[in-house]
């Protein structure tokens, strides 16, 4: 057994040794010095695209987070719909029990459309 993993980790490490270590490279202070006034630039140019985009951002974790506490309808509607049957809450609490159910299939809805709701693409 020991053989076998040893000859599995030899083969793994041949397999990436001819790949060696990244090669880094330093740049002089003064190119950073001729293309600073031209990040800023372009910063400023994408300022009111990076605003929206955390507007969007916002608003959609807003409606996660309302999606998330609507799991909680869940135990409600159930303690409602038996408990508070004979004071007129089975209606509620059924209503309660049904988006209780829907909600973590909303929530996973609202989690993979957050990327495209970055860009205002969602609803």
């Amino acid at each position: 057994m020991f053989r076998r993993n040893f000859l599995i980790l030899i083969l793994i490490a041949g397999l990436f040794m001819p790949f060696g270590a990244a090669k880094v490279q330093a740049m002089d202070p003064v190119t950073i010095a001729i293309l600073a006034p031209v990040a800023i630039k372009a910063a400023e140019v994408m300022m009111p695209y990076v605003i929206q985009g955390l507007k969007n951002a916002g608003a959609h974790l807003l409606k996660m987070g309302v999606d998330l506490a609507g799991i909680l309808k869940l135990p409600l509607g159930l303690v409602q719909a038996t408990l508070g049957a004979p004071i007129g809450l089975f209606s509620s609490g059924l209503k309660n029990v049904i988006d209780g159910v829907l909600a973590p299939f909303q929530f996973t809805w609202h989690t993979l459309m957050f990327p495209l709701a970055i860009f205002g693409y969602a609803t």
